[in-house]
């Protein structure tokens, strides 16, 4: 798992859902997670938990990323799903919840061994601890719950998302300073799909990987808006192009549509060409 790892969408799956999860496996998105915490009631978490450890061995979600999200340790559920989901081969990480400091990880790493761990940032005080979660040695991956922070901010809800703006944009930096992956929070209204189109452009301009969401009808969206686009491909192929000419000619950059041209270009425009191959791969 790494930067070109495809999470342009992100799929919530109530586990408590049979049919749900039986549809996920006919779904585009990019990625999975297997919800047993807010999507499950109470007196159908253990039963969740029981089914979707027998349902992920018996049906083949294909080359997408699979995560597990547990419910956290303070509650009488999280140790045991920790646990039922360790060793299983049909998932890829878990998701723990509401992860607050790197110690929060280490409780859950300490119950699954090597399994790669994500973090949902979704606590004032985990967005000021972003760096230290993201540092964390088994992280692969940072998910926003911009529902449960802005609740605990005592923000309003908006449309241009300003009260977000520092969270995210600290969670960003996390991530990027650490080469993990960080995937937007979800858009509540999922009938609108101008606002949908527009929350994904917006964080996919902050440089988020993909956005998370709650509707199968949200896929497509995400899919098309956080995947490079043949304009964005074309220049960056021009681009490496122009430099390799440019070095060949003794020269330390290039110019291109009237732009310079430098290294941190081509690495850029690899970036770029290495994510839309892995998205080719999971689409065929």
């Amino acid at each position: 798992m790494n930067s070109a790892t495809p999470v342009r969408s992100m799929l919530y799956i109530p586990a408590s859902k049979g049919r749900a999860l039986e549809k996920a496996a006919r779904l585009a998105a990019d990625a999975i997670i297997f919800d047993l915490e807010d999507a499950v009631a109470p007196e159908e978490k253990i039963a969740a938990r029981d089914s979707l450890a027998v349902m992920l061995g018996e049906i083949d979600y294909g080359g997408r990323l699979r995560l597990v999200r547990i419910n956290g340790l303070d509650t009488p559920w999280g140790r045991a799903d920790a646990l039922a989901f360790a060793a299983h081969r049909a998932v890829d990480a878990i998701l723990v919840p509401k992860v607050n400091s790197a110690a929060d990880l280490a409780a859950v790493g300490a119950l699954v061994a090597d399994k790669p761990l994500w973090a949902m940032m979704e606590t004032p005080l985990g967005v000021l601890n972003a760096a230290q979660i993201a540092g964390f040695e088994s992280v692969r991956g940072l998910v926003m719950g911009t529902n449960d922070l802005t609740k605990d901010l005592g923000a309003a809800t908006r449309a241009d998302r300003a009260p977000l703006a520092a969270s995210l944009g600290l969670c960003v930096l996390a991530a990027r300073a650490y080469g993990r992956l960080v995937v937007d929070g979800v858009f509540n209204a999922f009938r609108d799909g101008a606002g949908l189109q527009a929350e994904c452009e917006q964080g996919r301009d902050l440089g988020f990987d993909g956005k998370s969401l709650i509707h199968p009808d949200q896929v497509a969206t995400a899919n098309r808006v956080f995947a490079p686009s043949a304009a964005e491909l074309d220049l960056a192929q021009r681009q490496i192009a122009a430099f390799h000419a440019a070095l060949s000619n003794g020269q330390g950059v290039a110019v291109v549509d009237g732009k310079i041209v430098e290294n941190l270009h081509i690495l850029s425009a690899q970036a770029l060409i290495a994510k839309a191959r892995a998205i080719a791969t999971i689409e065929v």
